[in-house]
């Protein structure tokens, strides 16, 4: 899975650096009526790129953080409540019959 992970971010890096290569021209951007930014197209198209991985990528991995502490909490309480010993464990108590009421004696001849 590491593997695919980073073919993925290589060729990323790779289609970035080939658009970068090939539109390295400078760009006007109004942000307001008289503020006007003059930045090359490619550090436009990274940025943009980062303000939309950036927070989806965090949102994930607080998610991600959350759930494995659930999980840990979840396990060390499943740890605790462990099954008692048969040293302790009234065995006639346990029988099914004894838990139904019944006796163990049979009306029958």
């Amino acid at each position: 899975m590491r593997m695919l992970r980073t073919i993925f971010w290589v060729l990323v890096i790779a289609a970035l650096a080939g658009f970068t290569a090939a539109n390295w021209q400078p760009v006007e951007v109004r942000i307001w009526e008289g503020l006007l930014l003059e930045t090359k197209l490619p550090a436009l198209v990274i940025a943009a790129f980062l303000l939309g991985l950036v927070p989806t990528w965090l949102l994930y991995r607080a998610t991600r953080w959350r759930l494995l502490r659930r999980i840990t909490n979840l396990e060390a309480s499943l740890t605790t409540r462990s099954a008692p010993s048969l040293s302790t464990t009234n065995l006639e108590a346990a029988s099914p019959d004894a838990a139904r009421g019944q006796n163990l004696k049979s009306d029958t001849p």
